[in-house]
């Protein structure tokens, strides 16, 4: 059996929920999470940072062996040398275990680096810390990580001077040349495992302007230190952690409203499969409940809620307890329903038991007569990469590198006329991004809707890229002009504007004017297409038939005879469960994951498969497949919102 160490992996995941160090590794217990770190690190470019971070330490030895023992002996006898630069060395005192990114020995000074592909654009150590001089919530993962290492290497190497600092994408540099991105290369080895190696050595040029940064964290691990984790010191915390993971015993903590994000909850099929769900252990622990409670809902559920915890404490979980009082719904007096009126709504319809879905038809109405025709639906797919792949780019700089359009026209006919995709490694493609995009929806004035709020984001931030670009761009005002007429500016920007056309945003018009019991308190487009196709039988009845890139019938730019209904126990199967998997070498339910994950956020399978094509070492064939793939997911999220559009029409009307 493998050592039961506490390492930071554990350590981190311990402080989500301590509980968690029980349940993790454990094959008989269900995990939502995607268990391939390959993927996670994939899109943000998490192992080509790592890379990088090498040359800016050159000259070192990586310690590749995954076996405990065998690393701590190698890294040991690198120890012994007065200067020496080790990768991925091993460190343990009694029951704690790590191994660090880079470890620099220079006589009795050890340097920790811990080399995170996250974007920085402060000046120093101050920047992670609040007005209350305690560590930033959003920086604590990364801080707590580091004063983890760091206590370890204290107390392995108590002679020595240990300094600890993070390694960070500095989005405030530019990157010296291009294609640096493109000499991090993923390849497999022959029993499929995956690695990044560098073809061809980076130049000296590629390195001149560093684009990570080096900040020493040594007062923020002191104040971690000084600082209580619960009842306890930062030591006796993870002495408690190490004791508990050693004997493998569960940790047991109230539930809170933190457990609504539990990877470790089984689904029914789990259930089903025999599978082990650590949230309901915890549960029925906590709070003596049987199989039967579980299948009532509870204030986990209710969306937007912020209250969950002081119920959770009360005993009052189950929304059977909740009353408006604790709701205290109230009108906003802006059209449709407020945010509270519609979580009473919510917990209305659960206690009632009423699955019926509710839409505002006054308002809805109103809103649709004020729109333009033909319509427009677009969807974008973007990125955020750690290594920009063109100099004078930023680390993190966002790439917006897909579309897809569809059109509405007034007398019903619905295509999809356009669509964008990019996957050429190395091309920076926001700038004909927008000049397609420009030529397709300048046609006319209709009505132009997008799905919350990233669209106008992204256009906001190309209008930044253009206006501040050295370079000669002709048709720059002719661009700029066209996202400010789309478009509405950032609040906090120098510039204000709001567009003529200004996108109308599903998102709100959903949370303002339509409820499903179904979305099950979601308003991602993931849930309410389902939901609707499930309660629209103008829409069974229509996309059951191969209809859609069909003679005579929706044409499409991705597919032929297409039908997008298929009922399986008397329920609309999800259309994007009808799609072909985007990647042939993921497991069925880690591609699920991908598709819908907080951890990757929407878009996560085409974020995925953008960098894949960037990255990777793959065949044409490969390449051509996912970018098909490519095209029909993205089809799919304009489509989507055709359905929900012609879903609310039919309502209205009756």
């Amino acid at each position: 059996m493998r050592p039961r160490y506490l390492t930071k992996s554990r350590f981190k995941l311990a402080l989500e929920c301590p509980t968690k160090i029980y349940y993790d590794g454990k094959p008989e217990y269900a995990n939502q999470k995607i268990d391939d770190p390959f993927l996670l690190a994939l899109a943000d470019g998490g192992f080509q940072v790592g890379e990088l971070a090498k040359y800016y330490f050159s000259g070192g030895f990586e310690i590749k062996t995954k076996d405990y023992n065998e690393a701590l002996t190698e890294t040991n006898e690198l120890l012994k040398k007065d200067q020496v630069i080790i990768y991925e060395a091993a460190i343990r005192f009694e029951n704690f275990f790590i191994r660090t990114d880079i470890l620099v020995k220079k006589n009795d000074c050890i340097e920790l680096v811990e080399v995170k592909a996250k974007s920085f654009d402060g000046a120093g150590e101050e920047d992670f810390l609040n007005r209350y001089k305690s560590i930033s919530s959003s920086w604590k993962p990364y801080l707590y990580d580091v004063a983890f290492q760091k206590h370890v290497l204290k107390c392995a190497f108590p002679d020595y001077s240990i300094s600890a600092y993070l390694m960070l994408a500095d989005k405030k540099v530019v990157c010296p040349t291009d294609g640096l991105n493109q000499k991090f290369k993923i390849v497999k080895d022959g029993e499929g495992r995956k690695s990044v190696v560098v073809p061809r050595d980076l130049l000296d040029e590629d390195l001149a302007n560093p684009i990570l940064v080096k900040i020493n964290v040594d007062k923020c691990c002191d104040v971690i230190y000084s600082e209580k984790l619960g009842d306890y010191s930062f030591v006796e915390y993870i002495n408690e952690l190490a004791e508990h993971y050693l004997r493998d015993q569960k940790i047991v903590i109230t539930p809170s409203a933190a457990c609504g994000k539990c990877e470790f909850k089984a689904t029914d099929q789990e259930l089903a499969a025999g599978f082990k769900s650590g949230f309901h252990e915890c549960w029925k622990e906590a709070h003596q409940w049987t199989d039967e409670d579980f299948t009532e809902h509870t204030v986990l559920d209710i969306w937007n809620f912020r209250k969950k915890d002081q119920y959770i404490k009360d005993g009052r979980i189950k929304l059977s307890q909740i009353f408006e009082d604790d709701i205290s719904p109230k009108g906003d007096s802006k059209p449709g329903i407020s945010s509270s009126e519609r979580q009473w709504m919510q917990v209305q319809k659960a206690k009632n038991k009423d699955t019926s879905y509710w839409i505002d038809l006054k308002n809805l109405q109103q809103e649709m007569n004020s729109w333009v025709y033909p319509l427009h639906f677009i969807d974008f797919e973007t990125a955020m990469v750690a290594i920009p792949f063109n100099k004078g780019r930023h680390p993190y700089e966002g790439i917006a590198f897909q579309y897809s359009h569809h059109v509405m026209h007034e007398d019903g006919r619905i295509e999809h006329c356009g669509q964008y995709l990019n996957t050429e490694p190395g091309v920076f493609p926001n700038y004909d991004f927008i000049r397609n995009l420009n030529f397709e929806l300048g046609q006319d004035h209709g009505s132009i809707f997008r799905y919350a709020a990233h669209e106008n984001t992204y256009l906001n931030m190309i209008y930044h890229q253009l206006m501040d670009d050295p370079e000669d761009i002709s048709d720059r005002e002719e661009l700029c002009q066209f996202i400010r007429t789309i478009t509405q500016s950032a609040k906090k920007g120098a510039e204000q504007w709001v567009g003529s056309r200004n996108m109308i945003d599903m998102c709100e018009l959903v949370k303002r004017h339509y409820y499903d019991p179904a979305m099950k308190g979601s308003n991602s487009i993931k849930h309410v297409l389902p939901a609707i196709l499930n309660s629209s039988r103008m829409l069974q009845e229509k996309y059951i038939q191969p209809i859609y890139g069909g003679d005579g019938g929706i044409p499409s730019l991705n597919y032929e005879n297409w039908k997008w209904i298929e009922i399986d126990q008397g329920r609309v199967i999800d259309p994007y469960n009808l799609l072909p998997k985007m990647f042939q070498d993921i497991s069925d339910k880690n591609f699920e994951l991908l598709c819908d994950s907080d951890e990757l956020r929407d878009g996560g399978a085409a974020l995925t498969a953008y960098a894949r094509m960037q990255f990777e070492e793959m065949s044409g064939y490969e390449r051509s497949e996912i970018q098909k793939a490519l095209l029909k997911y993205c089809e799919l999220d304009t489509l989507a919102m055709v359905m929900i559009y012609e879903g609310w029409r039919d309502m209205v009307k009756k």
